[in-house]
């Protein structure tokens, strides 16, 4: 058993339950739990005799994605901030999908941004009837980043993934799972309580078998994960720097419409 300061892990028998412990905050994407989410996924490839994991979230939301509180005061020199934060985020999320086994998430109220890319990156999506899984990077006047292009892409298809971003969309469960970005809608009372079953089902399963497959559909997809993590980080980079960047995270804050000027 393991506890940082944002994630826990917990083992039982193969199956490694890893918490993100924030739910004061949202369970919020930022310094800290990138830096505690790749350790955590390192302890893991190192752990003898893991065979399924479930990630999960405490509180009401899985994650509100980056923390928008602490963009405002570094909001006029962000790019060297998110080179430090995506050296740490992305690497944990490329080792994390490379996992050779199954990994199970489990998606409560909302799930936003970074927080959205992190599920879609896991092999089962179980969210409750309530949860709003949302793509909230251009509203900040943010591009994507933690992999989204490449997980929504692979859930969703190119067009749709690239519509849901453009247009800062918000699915419901239902929608969710119509679009491919949620694998099960289940009762929100239900939800833990099934997504440990389907983990714990998968920990009991053919473990070599699973890798395998997880491998060979890694290898289908068009895009090469570790150059497209990397892009996109020096990308977000490159925006964060821009007049209309500073005005989205300004307005989040201050709580009013955002004036983007296109550059």
């Amino acid at each position: 058993m393991n506890k940082a300061s944002t994630i826990h892990i917990e083992m039982q028998a193969g199956l490694a339950i890893v918490s993100l412990t924030q739910p004061e905050r949202g369970n919020p994407i930022d310094s800290d739990l990138a830096r505690d989410f790749r350790q955590a996924i390192q302890q893991l490839w190192d752990t003898p005799g893991l065979r399924a994991v479930l990630l999960r979230a405490e509180g009401e939301n899985f994650s509100f994605g980056g923390d928008i509180k602490m963009f405002y005061p570094e909001r006029a020199n962000m790019a060297p901030l998110l080179r430090s934060w995506t050296a740490d985020m992305h690497m944990g999320l490329q080792r994390a999908w490379q996992l050779p086994v199954p990994v199970v998430v489990a998606v409560q109220g909302w799930a936003l941004g970074a927080g959205t890319a992190l599920l879609a990156g896991c092999d089962m999506v179980l969210a409750g009837e309530s949860a709003r899984i949302g793509s909230a990077f251009a509203k900040i006047g943010f591009s994507c980043d933690s992999g989204s292009s490449v997980t929504l892409t692979a859930r969703m298809g190119v067009a749709r993934a690239r519509r849901f971003v453009l247009m800062r969309e918000v699915l419901g469960s239902q929608e969710a799972l119509q679009a491919g970005l949620a694998d099960r809608v289940v009762p929100d009372a239900e939800l833990q309580a099934q997504a440990l079953a389907l983990a714990q089902e998968f920990a009991a399963g053919p473990t070599v078998a699973y890798g395998e497959i997880k491998r060979l559909f890694l290898r289908a997809g068009s895009a090469q994960l570790e150059a497209q993590l990397e892009d996109e980080a020096m990308t977000l980079a490159r925006v964060s720097v821009t007049a209309d960047a500073r005005e989205g995270i300004s307005a989040q804050v201050e709580r009013r419409k955002a004036v983007f000027r296109g550059c």
